[in-house]
């Protein structure tokens, strides 16, 4: 693997995300967590991969990582490793930290003793995410100090010198990056691996434990840590001004920074940019003498106006007068990520100067719209397909975050509210109670394990009449086919104890359980229904692997994919293959008979049980 085997002083192409894991070994990381998340999977995937690689080679791991839980439990696990002394971090996707928070606050008070990192990936533009929170806001809220790298190998740089900071103020510190930083590939110059310490001591000490007394002392601690922060940002290499000449000042973090070079250099401007990267606290000096220097300011950052905010504040204080241009002026929108035409066109305006680019960057070229859509073969279709055909025109289907959230698209529409993972049976609970509609909830394996086990418990204590549903598809499967509890592997390749679903389903108190194959429908319908029959909280397993794995492993054994077609004598034309079950494989050629593209199908052939005609049929096979 080469970025463990690359040598100091070597440059190779990394993601984001892969330079945050290359950062952490140079480091020393001795511990690694996470819940899968995008964009942050690739950290932890990293991690995984090098353990993996490592224990084939018969060479030791030099860190312990896991996919945990969820969330909460990966920063818990990551702050008992720091508090024994050892450097560890903990990678999550943005709404990962609001699982996380109730650790993370307290965490802020208790401090730690080995470096700690909490990596928090941003989605601007919701891209694989049910909302685009600013987790900025999060540094702001617990007193965090913050870095945010513009690139890959900042990213590479902020992850090793963040350890060092977070062991000199004995704080957690947040590694904030975002989607187009984690995504993008780029050129990192390699250092030598610190050597990790594997192994830690805990020191007992009454200020860790967080009762009411303890923690109005710990909390003025914290804010003097917090200033002894600014000092280190004030002085951090990765707050600096990149000098242009001109009277106009741009200030920028993250992927903005980049933005801000290519449209000075598009524009032909003189203007000077204040790059910040140590982002909590503020470099408030820095700042201010970069206000006093330039008559207009620009402030790029994506989503909320913080920097915007703060800068103002500064001004304000100080007395300097300076136009400072950006969200509030209305000139860059606190919606979605940025590109580099918004920040042209942005600053254009603002200085009065032409646009250069074709059209002012505005095109009237409409792409075909491209929905995601569950895998040809995807288990879930065949679970909604079973369901909708027993259950009552007016069911309420809470869904919850997974591949199978795509349901909500026609032609099943199987997926009526969602607020994040393990809502489903919550809001099942409460449809239950609130309606006299028949309810059944959807999630995934991995999600019963991270947040759906409470909700259950809630159900069978004060009796909600729903059907919860848990597709279990045996992976963690829109985030990279990860392994959860449910799997007989960890993330560092070695066995760990399986649990199964139905008996912890029945260790929560659920009487009526059943677990079957949804690819096949007959049976998962009669499930069904005896689900929604039954008075009380009634679960319905649908257990079948993930398509793609279970092509993967049938590779691997030489085993052949079988290959159907319609036969069009046989086909009647009643389009229940595309107009209700739905699955991408079918289309209508130039003649409007129903096809099947071989390319696309992937011959779990539960269409053949859908079809009332039996026109669908196996014609041969693949590999």
């Amino acid at each position: 693997m080469e970025i463990i085997e690359a040598r100091p002083g070597e440059t190779i192409l990394l993601l984001g995300n892969e330079a945050i894991t290359r950062g952490a070994l140079e480091a020393g990381v001795d511990f690694a967590t996470t819940y899968p998340g995008t964009p942050s999977s690739e950290i932890a995937d990293t991690f995984s991969k090098i353990a993996r690689y490592l224990k084939k080679k018969g060479k030791d791991v030099p860190f312990y990582f896991e996919y945990s839980t969820n969330e909460k439990v990966a920063l818990e696990i990551s702050a008992a490793a720091s508090l024994s002394g050892l450097r560890s971090l903990t990678c999550m996707k943005h709404v990962g930290l609001n699982v996380a928070s109730d650790a993370f606050m307290t965490f802020m008070y208790v401090g730690c003793k080995g470096g700690n990192l909490i990596i928090t990936a941003d989605d601007p533009g919701c891209h694989s995410s049910q909302n685009e929170q600013d987790n900025r806001y999060y540094a702001l809220f617990g007193n965090a100090p913050m870095l945010e790298p513009s690139n890959p190998q900042e990213a590479k740089d902020m992850t090793k010198e963040g350890f060092e900071i977070s062991e000199k103020l004995g704080l957690p510190l947040i590694l904030r990056t975002t989607t187009r930083v984690s995504h993008t590939r780029g050129p990192v110059k390699i250092e030598e691996i610190k050597e990790s310490k594997k192994k830690g001591r805990f020191e007992k000490n009454p200020f860790m434990v967080t009762v009411p007394s303890v923690a109005r002392a710990r909390h003025p601690v914290l804010l003097e840590k917090m200033k002894e922060a600014e000092k280190l940002s004030e002085k951090s290499r990765f707050n600096r001004i990149i000098e242009n000449g001109g009277g106009v000042g741009i200030v920028a973090s993250g992927i903005s920074v980049g933005y801000a070079l290519d449209a000075v250099n598009i524009l032909g401007i003189d203007a000077d940019i204040l790059k910040l990267g140590f982002t909590n606290p503020l470099p408030r000096d820095l700042c201010r003498k970069f206000l006093e220097e330039h008559k207009k300011i620009i402030v790029l950052e994506e989503l909320e106006p913080i920097l915007e905010e703060k800068l103002k504040t500064i001004a304000f204080d100080s007395g300097i007068k300076v136009e400072i241009y950006g969200k509030g002026s209305g000139h860059f929108s606190r919606l979605y990520e940025y590109n580099l035409d918004i920040v042209v066109s942005g600053i254009s305006k603002i200085l009065g100067v032409k646009n250069p680019l074709p059209d002012g960057g505005k095109t009237d070229l409409k792409l075909p719209s491209r929905p995601p859509v569950m895998c040809p073969g995807c288990p879930h279709r065949a679970s909604y397909y079973s369901a909708k055909k027993v259950a009552p025109k007016d069911t309420i289907y809470p869904t919850d975050i997974g591949c199978y959230t795509l349901g909500r698209s026609p032609p099943l529409e199987m997926a009526d509210v969602l607020l994040c993972m393990g809502s489903n049976a919550g809001m099942a609970c409460g449809f239950a109670r609130a309606t006299d509609q028949k309810i059944i909830s959807f999630m995934g394996d991995s999600t019963f394990f991270h947040a759906g086990l409470p909700a259950i418990v809630d159900a069978v204590h004060h009796n909600h009449d729903c059907v919860i549903t848990i597709l279990d598809n045996r992976t963690t499967a829109m985030t990279g086919h990860q392994p959860h509890p449910g799997s007989e592997l960890t993330g560092m390749g070695e066995k760990a104890r399986a649990l199964d679903i139905e008996d912890v389903v029945r260790g929560l108190g659920i009487e009526h359980v059943e677990t079957v194959d949804p690819t096949n429908l007959k049976e998962t319908e009669e499930a069904f229904k005896r689900a929604l029959d039954f008075k009380g909280p009634a679960v319905v397993i649908c257990k079948h692997p993930c398509i793609l794995l279970e092509i993967r492993d049938k590779r691997k054994r030489g085993e052949k994919i079988p290959i159907y077609q319609i036969d069009l004598d046989k086909c009647r034309h009643c389009n229940i293959c595309i107009l209700k079950f739905g699955c991408p494989a079918f289309y209508f050629d130039k003649d409007k008979n129903v096809r099947i593209n071989e390319e696309l199908c992937n011959g779990c052939g539960v269409c053949t049980q859908v079809c009332p005609f039996n026109a669908i049929e196996k014609v041969g096979e693949k590999r």
